[in-house]
């Protein structure tokens, strides 16, 4: 974070300096974690409902904090108190944002492919300039101030993506830290059980290009026909990008190769140039589109650009992290989180990574849908099905429909199997798997990332067998 004197961080966020110089200065990092706290740092405070934060007040400044903010004074400890700390914090991350005139805030959303997608641009952005964004999907109205409080004087590039699970969310995290470029990727069915219907998504996610200024650009999928009507909800320029005739940064003559890694040909206004990208799924094409709008924008010349997207890598961890075993076994680990869309992208990587061999898909539970829960999962057991997966592992009964999806489609030539837990299904797969078998792993955050971890542990061991 930038240096500020304590009377300037309690004037922004609306505090009370308790025990405090006010001339004393904040020049580490803002931390919420006792543990993190560094020499010259703040420390945040909450009121957990296991865990209360000003327990660990005194121990933080002991640690070299120069403060706490918190919502209550604490004895001995020079405090900024609040009358909430959550808000406190998104206002001393305006406050930074605004101390940086240099700052360039780009803002993405959607359905899915959020976090992949931040990472793209993040690494295209640090070779533009000094880079922050947050590891994984670090996207809430925590994640959000913790990250943009790490920019600093010679920060140029503050990537970040919104989440949320309510109309207003996207509003609220964008006067955090306003935008300058917006990118919205796909309107998808996640979270429809809080937000009610496709179109209330729509209207959410259309938050962040309504934020923008004038001078901003809206950096819109044109193959996603909800996204691509969010032009009319903005001021700010308008560049589209997808697959679609109309878009201003295209991908043409798509392919795949035998480990699923697409190559196009990079369409935009100032020319054309092949693209060969180093990441498993055909949906990256679209992802690294998305991130190609943004460096175009940033002034990242097209043949350099052309030579950065191939360099494109996987940052956040359990998203289509495609890893080969030793016994020919090839294993996408995408079992960070899963809704309707990004469970579809996933069958279908698989079915282009598996073209000639035995796939196996081991599914679980998408959670958050609503009333859309059981046709949810049973979309993605037909289309399981109507891809070819030879193998379908559904586990836990939440996730029963995508056994009964799959199993309804009469000319199905494969086999779904309805397991108790993450156990089973490993067991299963420790007997029945082969060599040239390709496994996909998908589910929410309900421990289906268990299978994955026995498929690579058991993959490490295999290796060091063989070395032996």
């Amino acid at each position: 974070m930038i240096a500020l004197r304590l009377a300037e961080i309690a004037s922004a966020v609306d505090g009370r300096l308790v025990d405090a110089d006010p001339a004393a200065q904040v020049t580490g990092s803002v931390e919420f974690d006792s543990r993190k706290v560094v020499a010259g740092g703040l420390f945040v405070a909450f009121d957990g409902e296991k865990v209360d934060g000003h327990d660990y007040a005194a121990g933080a400044v002991e640690g070299g904090a120069v403060a706490v903010l918190g919502t209550r004074e604490v004895p001995g400890v020079p405090m900024i108190v609040v009358a909430d700390a959550l808000t406190a914090m998104g206002r001393l991350a305006r406050a930074v944002v605004d101390r940086l005139p240099e700052l360039t805030v780009v803002g993405l959303t959607g359905s899915s492919g959020k976090t992949t997608t931040k990472d793209l641009i993040a690494q295209l952005t640090a070779r533009l300039g000094e880079t922050v964004a947050p590891p994984g999907s670090f996207n809430n109205e925590l994640g959000h101030p913790y990250t943009a409080l790490q920019a600093g004087p010679t920060t140029r590039y503050l990537v970040m993506e919104k989440g949320a699970r309510g109309i207003g969310h996207v509003r609220y995290l964008c006067e955090v830290a306003p935008p300058r470029i917006s990118v919205v990727l796909n309107v998808g069915v996640s979270h429809i059980g809080e937000f009610g219907s496709q179109e209330n998504i729509a209207v959410a996610k259309g938050e962040l290009v309504e934020a923008l200024p004038a001078d901003g650009l809206a950096v819109l999928n044109a193959d996603d026909p909800l996204v691509d009507a969010m032009a009319s909800r903005t001021v700010a320029r308008v560049v589209r990008y997808g697959e679609a005739a109309h878009a201003d940064i295209r991908a043409e003559d798509v392919t795949l190769d035998e480990r699923g890694r697409p190559a196009y040909t990079l369409v935009t206004p100032e020319g054309d140039a092949p693209v060969r990208l180093g990441l498993a799924g055909r949906h990256q094409v679209s992802n690294s589109l998305a991130a190609a709008a943004v460096a175009r924008e940033l002034g990242m010349p097209l043949t350099e650009l052309a030579v950065a997207l191939g360099a494109l890598g996987l940052v956040s961890t359990r998203r289509m992290d495609v890893f080969e075993r030793t016994d020919g076994v090839t294993v996408i680990d995408d079992s960070y989180n899963a809704n309707p869309a990004s469970m579809a992208v996933a069958l279908r990587a698989l079915a282009g990574i598996g073209t000639g061999r035995r796939t196996v898909a081991v599914l679980g539970y998408m959670a958050e849908l609503g009333d859309f829960e059981t046709q949810g999962h049973a979309d993605m057991g037909r289309l399981a099905a109507e891809l070819g997966v030879a193998r379908l592992l559904v586990v836990g009964e939440a996730a029963a429909p995508i056994h009964h999806g799959a199993t309804s489609v009469g000319d199905w030539g494969g086999e779904s199997v309805l397991l108790t837990d993450q156990a089973a299904a490993v067991e299963v797969l420790r007997s029945e798997l082969r060599p040239g078998d390709v496994v996909l792993v998908k589910g929410s955050r309900y421990r289906t990332w268990e299978v994955a971890d026995a498929l690579r542990v058991e993959a490490a061991a295999d290796g060091e067998g063989d070395a032996s």
